[in-house]
């Protein structure tokens, strides 16, 4: 009959780790010694790289020009009243305004038309979920997503429909529409309104349903605060409607920041007199004012940007980069002069005995 202590001596045993090299932490592995003949030259050749590569994002940076209109709180024309107000009472209708402006340099190069808000929370949970992927591949079905509630269903005519999109997110839908009119050519900027959305978005994400997209959509309803149906949000060119209008493509990518723009327009650089970009002068900003703002303390803007070799203008990366560059380099420099001042000689080190002094 075995006894207490035999059972007690088994448990123990049991518990022990395998012998292996693995769970006895056998394992050879590289435990570097941080002296200061590997630390100080680590610090000079990241300052030393850092603050070059710096220099060459904030001067890539500052190659990219950008004018910025604010349009929030821009007069109806021919009322002494804002679009922001006009709109409180007129919900239904569209309040038009116009803004002139001077470049007053020329915009050389491709040309692009932003639309900027602030203070607008697209990152918010339960917004980025309200949406229905299936549905947007194109695969109808009359049960939207429950994801989409409780923006899946709306009433038409008396009767109950799903709404395609569904969804939070489609609903918002930005549909300002903005115009830029050049007061020396008398005429309007000409732009394109594909080329916006990234090609793996409209290549993988979004797809129309097969046939006729009026017909496709008969047992659907457009969202509660879009003013026209999904298959008439570009007249004029057939191919960006449905779920693969590139304007809805772009709003559906929501931002990271409460702060943030997306591209709009892109200028048509095939029509004469526009070849080179935009050349400096006056220009008029005629905007259909239909997106509210005000209510959340937000503001709406329109960017004319330039872009360069990498992309539009964003200092931010190129100041963090000379940033930590110059702490890198300040940094090995006060621990190098402690080095030198502070630091024990080799001899010293070596001749250490029970009398050498604690100093």
């Amino acid at each position: 009959m075995a006894t207490s202590s035999d059972t007690s001596e088994q448990n123990v045993k049991s518990r022990r780790p395998a012998e292996s090299a693995f769970k006895q932490q056998r394992l050879p592995a590289w435990q570097p010694i941080l002296t200061a003949g590997t630390v100080l030259p680590t610090f000079f050749v990241i300052g030393i790289a850092f603050i070059p590569v710096g220099i060459g994002l904030l001067y890539f940076s500052d190659e990219v020009k950008e004018h910025v209109i604010d349009y929030t709180y821009c007069m109806k024309d021919d009322m002494n009243v804002t679009c922001a107000d006009f709109l409180k009472n007129n919900t239904e209708e569209i309040c038009t305004c116009h803004l002139p402006f001077n470049l007053t340099e020329d915009f050389k190069g491709e040309v692009y038309f932003y639309y900027g808000l602030t203070n607008y929370y697209q990152n918010h949970r339960r917004y980025v979920k309200s949406r229905d992927d299936n549905q947007l591949l194109g695969r109808l079905s009359l049960t939207p997503s429950s994801d989409c509630d409780p923006f899946a269903r709306a009433e038409e005519n008396g009767v109950m429909k799903p709404i395609a999109p569904c969804g939070a997110i489609a609903n918002s839908l930005f549909n300002d529409t903005l115009t830029l009119h050049s007061v020396e050519s008398n005429g309007d900027v000409p732009v394109l309104r594909t080329g916006i959305a990234w090609a793996s978005d409209k290549r993988t994400k979004f797809r129309n349903p097969e046939g006729n997209l009026e017909e496709a959509f008969a047992n659907f309803t457009k969202p509660v605060n879009w003013r026209v149906n999904i298959w008439q949000l570009d007249p004029g060119n057939p191919d960006n409607n449905g779920f693969q209008n590139e304007d809805l493509i772009v709003w559906m990518r929501t931002a990271a920041l409460p702060t943030f723009r997306k591209l709009y327009r892109r200028v048509d650089h095939s029509q004469v007199g526009f070849g080179g970009g935009l050349v400096k002068g006056p220009y008029i900003l005629k905007v259909d004012y239909n997106y509210p703002v005000v209510d959340f303390h937000g503001t709406k803007s329109f960017i004319i940007s330039t872009t360069s070799l990498l992309g539009g203008k964003n200092p931010f990366l190129g100041v963090a980069y000379v940033v930590v560059g110059t702490l890198c380099l300040l940094l090995g420099i006060v621990l190098l002069v402690i080095h030198v001042r502070c630091s024990k000689s080799t001899t010293e080190m070596i001749n250490v005995n029970p009398r050498t002094p604690y100093s």
